[in-house]
Parts: C-alpha cells; sequence; structure tokens
C-alpha cells in the first residue's frame, strides 16, 4: 500500500534486497562491492522514507535526495563501525574495504571516520530542508547516531575491535528531552 501510495520505485526494493542476498555468502567487500552494498542497504532506505516524507512532492523529492543519500550512507557506515567486533571476529565479514582488522590502526579507523563525517554534514543538511511534519523525528535519529559517532571518534581502535560502543539509555533519553525541547523552542 506504501509503495503505491508514494510512487516508491521497484528499484529501490530490488537494490535492497540484493544487499540483504548478500549478506547471505559475501564475507568480504571491495571498493564496487561496498558502494552496491552501501547503495541498497542504506541509501534506499533513505530514498523510500523521502519518498513518503515529501507526499508525492516531486521536486522536493529530487531536491533532497542526495542528502537522503548520504544520510542513510553515514547510518549504515556508523553502524558498521561499532559493530566491527562481532561482523569481523563472530561473523567473518569485512565491510569496509581495504582495512585489515586484524591489525586495525588509528589512521585507517581516522580514514573511515572521515568519509562518515562528509556524510553526516550531507545529510544533515537535508534534514533542515524537511517538511515540518517530520523533521523532528529524523533530526532525533540523526542526533543519536551523531553522538554514537562522537564517541566512536574518541575510542581508540583497538577499544572498537574489543568492545561494542554504546549510548547509554539515560544519555539517549537525555538527548531527546533536549532535541524536543530545542525543537519546541524554534531552534530547528
Amino acid at each position: 500500500m506504501v509503495v503505491n501510495a508514494y510512487h516508491i520505485e521497484n528499484d529501490l526494493i530490488l537494490a535492497f534486497l540484493k544487499s540483504m542476498e548478500m549478506d547471505l555468502d559475501k564475507k568480504a567487500y571491495d571498493s564496487d562491492g561496498y558502494k552496491i552494498y552501501i547503495y541498497g542497504s542504506a541509501e534506499v532506505i533513505g530514498l523510500m522514507c523521502l519518498r513518503v516524507f515529501c507526499e508525492n512532492n516531486e521536486a522536493l523529492y529530487r531536491q533532497l535526495s542526495p542528502s537522503a543519500r548520504s544520510l542513510g550512507s553515514a547510518l549504515q557506515k556508523i553502524n558498521f563501525l561499532r559493530d566491527i567486533k562481532a561482523d569481523y571476529q563472530e561473523r567473518g565479514r569485512i565491510y569496509f574495504p581495504g582495512v585489515d582488522f586484524s591489525n586495525f590502526t588509528e589512521e585507517a579507523k581516522k580514514q573511515i571516520e572521515a568519509d562518515i563525517k562528509k556524510d553526516l554534514i550531507a545529510g544533515f543538511d537535508g534534514i533542515k530542508q524537511l517538511p515540518t511534519d517530520v523533521k523532528l523525528g529524523v533530526y532525533i535519529a540523526y542526533t543519536y547516531y551523531e553522538q554514537l559517532f562522537r564517541k566512536m571518534c574518541r575510542t581508540p581502535a583497538n577499544f572498537v575491535m574489543q568492545k561494542r560502543i554504546r549510548i547509554s539509555n539515560t544519555r539517549k533519553a537525555f538527548l531527546y528531552c533536549n532535541i524536543v525541547l530545542k525543537y519546541k523552542l524554534g531552534y530547528k
């Protein structure tokens, strides 16, 4: 029903399914495979959500599509960085191409962080232009991931390989209340 009501393209759905299928047997990604996976697992999610958020306003959808893709990409890459221990040690998966996780260095981590930061900035630019009735929800999700990313940036590479970095429930509740309060006061 949602697909039909908001004209969500079939190729977005197929790209998503392709990425999910890749996880069944793909263990390490080269640059091309990584781009295909990120597009299908994350960027298309941003685009599908944007279709709904724009309520069939094609011009707004086209305008915000690059930002929606960047935000989806950033959130997926943050998940990858957060889940390195489980993905690499338990599942034998390497999403970030060219990174040696048996010797995960600060330099490699900084390169990943720079890529994520670029996507976060582009994604945030799009959030500011979203329709008012959806902006708050997307901003809450962005803020949580941005805070998680900041915490990971402060965490040494060797520790990222040992433990899943997370934001405490207390901190999440504080972030939520702070965002909603600022939003209600007009700090959009």
